[in-house]
């Protein structure tokens, strides 16, 4: 799905929030919200400008995916010093409000929430196509909920927006219950299922965008944050029947020749294009190959050795599965395009694999077509069979059979008790979406975020409190907002 990246620019224009000084001058223009929403291309420009946030280091570029590091899967790497101290710093759980990355992390979602409450308070009222009208508000819903759906997770309470701020408003907004933060999430997925079409609908520069499909299977990642079995199962049940299946080769999910497969329900898309300098906001080459190659090597272009799987990940892998010389490098293990890998490439031994694109296919640092996967098929498995050991409602072992087969692994037989269930689930997710992003999630929703403690502190994290189940609020926006309070313990 290609992005108008010009729309931001205006945007920065029509905006309030981040973008004062640009009121301190003359203006410019004649561009403002009400003569620029006007045509289908204002209306199709200013939902594409709402996906662009996505792209960016501060969310799926790197700080998403550096939460496997928090989470234990994994350790900075990179080159030692102070590079990745940040990340060393919430690994370690001695963060502050001053980190550089929970700053990332918080700053991320509100230039995307800012470009889709335009969107949502400006293209209804547009004299164009209904149909299309419907599906870009739907798009806009999609991906605010997604925008707080991280937010919230990180956060806990965090100020809601849910319209463009003008002078007359509440500049410094205070932090909104989280359960409020919720209810306005499920509410934007359930506009956005009603109004988005099914993914086979698109065609050509419009694949990517959010669908049906997406919306469903968000909500019910959703309702299973919240502890809402019961109502996650029939969604899972719909993204089944919309027609989302496993592909046969797991590596096809990390294969820039693979995008938006049929297992992908969403994913945040790059180009490899080298318009923009590699460190903007606006770059559209993905940073997981280039950071995640083996440091000092020429297996990828790039190759900053960061995200480095610790010993403890790798026994973790049950014996026939086929997913880890998918995912991990390690000595002795296959060779990539034609490169051995030896342990000492790594503080560990080991590096992540499933990232990787060779220099064939992104020959510089700054070529990586590759997207991230933001929420597979097999997540939405994984989802459903734990939502049924839950609840016992239906058979929760088909679900977790197909991830397991496709990993060349032996079916969980009948027979275990509920916790175990849930452990061997929890352990399949683990696996199954490593370094994806979504491990440090499912510690942190699981008993109220006991299940995470005590896995942390089973690997020796023992810094690791209840305090650190949420991020600091950063002290940067205390200090411009005293309607911000802090997290408990910070």
């Amino acid at each position: 799905m290609k992005n108008s990246q010009y729309i931001i620019a205006v945007f920065c224009l029509l905006s309030i929030a981040g973008c004062k000084k640009y009121l301190d001058k003359a203006p410019l223009d004649t561009i403002n919200s009400a003569n620029y929403f006007r045509t289908k291309d204002d209306a199709l420009n200013a939902v594409n400008a709402a996906y662009q946030p996505l792209q960016r280091p501060k969310l799926y570029n790197m700080r998403m995916w550096t939460s496997d590091i928090i989470a234990g899967n994994s350790v900075v790497g990179a080159g030692g010093g102070t590079d990745g101290i940040e990340t060393v710093q919430e690994a370690n759980f001695t963060t502050d409000p001053s980190n550089a990355g929970v700053l990332d992390l918080y700053r991320g979602p509100y230039p995307g929430i800012l470009y889709c409450n335009l969107v949502i308070q400006n293209v209804p009222g547009m004299n164009i196509d209904t149909t299309l009208r419907s599906r870009i508000v739907g798009e806009a819903k999609f991906l605010r909920a997604n925008y707080y759906f991280i937010l919230v997770r990180y956060f806990g309470d965090i100020p809601l927006i849910t319209k463009p701020q003008t002078p007359s408003d509440d500049l410094y907004p205070a932090r909104t219950p989280q359960s409020q933060v919720y209810d306005q999430i499920i509410q934007d997925l359930k506009d956005a299922i009603a109004s988005l079409p099914g993914r086979e609908t698109y065609s050509g520069a419009d694949i990517g965008r959010a669908s049906k499909g997406a919306a469903v299977g968000t909500l019910a990642k959703v309702y299973l944050t919240l502890g809402r079995y019961a109502d996650a199962i029939p969604l899972c049940q719909q993204v089944t029947a919309l027609g989302y299946t496993l592909n046969s080769n797991y590596a096809d999910n990390f294969d820039p020749a693979h995008k938006n497969s049929s297992e992908s329900l969403f994913e945040v898309q790059y180009s490899g294009g080298t318009t923009y300098g590699f460190f903007d906001d606006l770059n559209q080459a993905s940073w997981t190959s280039p950071f995640m190659g083996p440091r000092n090597t020429t297996f990828v272009g790039g190759g900053y050795g960061w995200n480095q799987p610790t010993q403890e990940f790798v026994n973790s892998y049950e014996a026939s599965d086929l997913r880890k010389d998918l995912t991990i490098l390690y000595e002795g293990g296959p060779n990539f395009s034609g490169n051995a890998y030896y342990g000492s490439y790594s503080t560990t031994g080991y590096n992540v694999r499933k990232f990787l694109v060779p220099t064939s296919v992104s020959p510089q640092y700054n070529t990586s077509a590759e997207d991230f996967p933001v929420l597979r098929y097999a997540d939405v498995l994984l989802m459903e069979a734990e939502a049924r050991n839950e609840t016992g409602q239906g058979d929760p072992l088909a679900p977790l059979n197909r991830v397991r087969e496709r990993a060349g692994l032996p079916d969980v037989q009948p027979g275990l008790s509920k916790a175990a269930l849930r452990d061997t689930v929890l352990h399949e997710r683990r696996m199954e979406l490593a370094f994806e992003g979504q491990r440090w999630f499912d510690l942190i929703r699981v008993d109220n975020g006991q299940y995470g403690l005590n896995f942390l502190h089973s690997i020796g994290k023992t810094n690791a409190t209840a305090k650190n189940l949420l991020m600091p609020i950063p002290q940067i926006e205390r200090d411009a907002n005293p309607h911000l309070t802090q997290n408990t313990g910070y």
